[in-house]
């Protein structure tokens, strides 16, 4: 047999000749591989290039001007409105308070100095943390929250992600920390339309920055993350759960001590409803904005304009309290009209206190009217529950002015039953009363006579119910109130308060009215007869008033009562005009009686004072107001008697409730009713101030048959006075030249006894006295008989 041939033997699987081929497939997949890498790298050098060459502009950061609301405030500095998108204070750093910063950073970016942009250890520890705990910080530093939301839309893309991160290092290279933060603390969006923490301290808690404690600064600092979910008046539980929270990371960062940190987890916080202001002046407000949009367009709400008001904080207050009381007080006389709306309420009693707060969220509080749905109701007792889940019950008195709706033959839209929407308010005592929201509505304004500045306005109720303004724009007819102009036009024409007018009926054509015959009558239907004009004008003599108009001239009068600021074409030239059947504001009349009160100027009302941009640069002043012979409306000898009569008014007339409440004697004031008591009104002053109260419908209607300005107005205006007036010494007003007192009463000294009109004479109704002044030789004999 022959031997084999020989061969190449056969290969070991570990043999050199089965490595090399394996060894070159890996090096060329290794050299692939590291190809592809060198590749991306490259790539992504290349993005990363690109990307940071198309970074924006950071000149909105380093040259930061935030959008700023106008905000208005009262003479003392008081807050009372803010207009804008954005509700946002701009602080700079050195003046936010360190326990804000510290409580910020403890939270979000506690290695905020020590980063440069990107905290890289943050970004791992996130990463941990994440898988353990729900309450992790997340990995964007502060710079990074800046860069996003100055630059960046809310999309969570890797794109995004990667130009926060450069934007970030690029913020870095530009500004400094203090800057950054200061950006960060200014700009941040914390709900309630707020921006910055600034505006968040006042609208959560009602107090500026530099008084937050540690609890308060925490619970502000756990807005950024999250504003809706951790906003303590719409989730006070999960927004108290963050604030603990960050309470012992300000104590795990060194931020607090132990003792801090146990009084700050202790402290229960006070929160700021919405509807709360220091001072209700939301009609100054808006008329304030009105009058800095026309003279800056819609730049004045992001400049961060601050205007002054002329407005005085304690008056405002006291004038919004007053007029409230007094319209509720009229309201409680009115018939009751029935709850606002009916509820069903389940059978569950646990059930029970949801639908209440469901079934109140569309009815709020009306300040101290407070909403309720009746949980049970009989005759002599309802018990009713609040939006806040508290139960009232109201007995006795307290359920006079609802007692149709509690009869059991009460219509069924009118009765009070179970699931009644309500109205309560709480007395002085802490006992309830039903009642209801009103339909009347009124108006208060005050004004400095001798400089024209506003001290209090009240253009309504409610501003949230009603935002017309009834003192600048409600034209209404200002019935006796109006009396006094044509009063102080007759004492041009010779009348005297002592002048004798015939207090009987009259009855004129219709040629005379300008509409129909007409027969007026006084309020109470009584005639006098013959009475001097004091005592007319004291007791609101309506055929007194005519008669002095028809004797002096429906013209002539018409033109006098301009020199007080009424417009001539509003008070049409008929007799009617005696009895104040033209129209006017409420803040024409406390213009008009300024020009009493102050002697005879007319000083035209003044609101802002002066208007600063936010970093208190002054940019108007209004100058100062005197009293000049330039501002002179009437003579001073005028004012002076027109004064002396409505001195009358308060001391025995139809006001005289105001002296004998007040316990002074410097007041001076008309009431006004008007025909079918549609208007009431109380028009009065002191020699520093004057103020006009008017009450009425807003689509004119019978406020009652014994309703009038003496009843319904006054009232409002004398609790505003003993108040205003407090501390502020009794002032009689001083005669100037050219008055005489004879018999105890005051006379120009021209038209003093046997010169002046002594007796209007009344055989002819159409006659016309109007006396002529006395020449030089006249008067200074008359003079002459006075001295002796």
């Amino acid at each position: 047999m022959s031997e084999p041939d020989s061969a190449t033997p056969a290969a070991s699987p570990g043999s050199t000749r089965t490595r090399l081929p394996l060894i070159g497939a890996l090096g060329r997949l290794l050299l692939l591989l590291l190809a592809l890498g060198l590749a991306g790298l490259a790539c992504g050098g290349i993005a990363l290039a690109l990307a940071y060459r198309n970074l924006p502009d950071l000149s909105a950061l380093t040259d930061y001007r935030p959008k700023l609301p106008m905000r208005v405030f009262s003479a003392e500095g008081t807050l009372l409105g803010e207009f804008g998108d954005e509700r946002r204070q701009f602080v700079a750093f050195g003046d936010i308070p360190r326990v804000m910063k510290d409580a910020v950073l403890a939270i979000e970016d506690a290695r905020f100095y020590e980063h440069g942009g990107v905290d890289y250890r943050g970004v791992l520890r996130a990463a941990v943390e994440n898988l353990r705990d729900a309450h992790s910080q997340g990995a964007s530093t502060i710079t990074m929250q800046v860069a996003r939301n100055f630059y960046l839309s809310t999309e969570k893309t890797l794109t995004r992600k990667l130009y926060e991160v450069l934007l970030a290092l690029d913020i870095e290279r530009h500004m400094s920390k203090e800057q950054i933060l200061e950006v960060y603390m200014n700009q941040i969006y914390l709900g309630q339309r707020a921006y910055g923490f600034a505006a968040a301290s006042e609208i959560y808690f009602g107090k500026p920055l530099k008084d937050l404690t540690i609890a308060e600064a925490a619970m502000l600092a756990g807005l950024p993350k999250a504003p809706s979910a951790y906003n303590p008046i719409a989730n006070p539980r999960r927004a108290a759960t963050r604030q603990q929270y960050i309470i012992d990371r300000m104590l795990e960062n060194g931020f607090i001590n132990a003792e801090q940190h146990a009084l700050a987890k202790a402290q229960v916080l006070k929160l700021r409803r919405p509807t709360d202001m220091p001072v209700h002046a939301e009609y100054v407000a808006e008329t304030a904005r009105q009058l800095i949009y026309s003279q800056y367009g819609p730049d004045a709400y992001t400049r961060g304009l601050h205007v002054y008001t002329t407005i005085r904080a304690a008056d405002q207050a006291v004038a919004y309290r007053a007029l409230r009381k007094g319209l509720m007080d009229y309201e409680r006389r009115q018939v009751y009209r029935g709850p606002e709306a009916f509820v069903d309420l389940p059978a569950d009693p646990k059930a029970v206190d949801a639908r209440v707060a469901e079934a109140l969220s569309d009815r709020p509080d009306n300040d101290e009217l407070r909403a309720a749905v009746v949980l049970e109701a009989s005759p002599k007792k309802v018990v009713a529950a609040l939006q806040s889940g508290d139960l009232v019950t109201v007995t006795g008195d307290g359920l006079r002015p609802v007692t149709s709706g509690l009869s059991s033959k009460a219509e069924p839209k009118v009765q009070i039953r179970r699931g009644a929407v309500v109205r309560v308010i709480k007395g002085a005592k802490g006992d309830w009363t039903m009642t209801q929201l009103p339909e009347v509505e009124g108006a208060f304004v005050s004004m400095d006579p001798r400089t024209g500045a506003l001290v209090a306005l009240v253009g309504g109720f409610d501003w949230g119910k009603n935002k017309f303004n009834h003192v600048t724009q409600a034209w209404r007819q200002p019935g006796s109130s109006f009396k006094p102009f044509i009063y102080s036009a007759a004492l041009e024409k010779g009348f005297t308060p002592s002048t004798i007018v015939n207090d009987g009926p009259l009855f004129f054509d219709a040629g005379s009215t300008g509409s129909q015959p007409w027969e007026p009558k006084n309020y109470d239907g009584t005639f006098d007869g013959p009475i001097p004009l004091r005592r007319a004008l004291a007791k609101s003599k309506n055929m007194v008033s005519i008669r002095v108009l028809q004797s002096i001239g429906v013209g002539y009068a018409r033109d006098w009562v301009t020199r007080f600021g009424f417009d001539r074409e509003r008070h049409e030239p008929y007799l009617t005009m005696a009895l104040g059947a033209g129209s006017v504001t409420p803040l024409q009349m406390v213009t008009a009686y300024g020009v009493f009160a102050n002697g005879g100027h007319r000083m035209t009302p003044l609101l802002v004072s002066k208007v600063t941009d936010d970093r208190g640069k002054l940019l108007f002043q209004a100058p100062a107001r005197e009293l000049t012979e330039a501002s002179r409306a009437i003579d001073a000898r005028n004012a002076f008697l027109m004064s002396s009569l409505l001195q009358e008014v308060t001391r025995s007339g139809t006001a005289a409730r105001a002296q004998a409440t007040l316990k002074r004697s410097d007041i001076y004031g008309k009431t006004g009713t008007t025909n079918d008591s549609m208007d009431a009104w109380f028009a009065g002053y002191h020699p520093t101030l004057a103020a006009v109260v008017w009450i009425g419908y807003d689509t004119p209607r019978k406020l009652g048959d014994r309703e009038t300005g003496g009843g319904l107005s006054l009232p409002v205006w004398i609790e505003y006075m003993a108040t205003a007036l407090q501390g502020v010494a009794v002032a009689e007003m001083q005669p100037p030249a050219g008055i005489v007192n004879i018999g105890n009463e005051w006379y120009f000294e021209e038209f003093g006894p046997g010169a002046g009109v002594g007796t209007l004479r009344t055989e002819d109704e159409d006659q016309r006295v109007v006396p002529q002044a006395p020449s030089d030789d006249e008067r200074r004999s008359i003079l002459d008989l006075f001295k002796r």
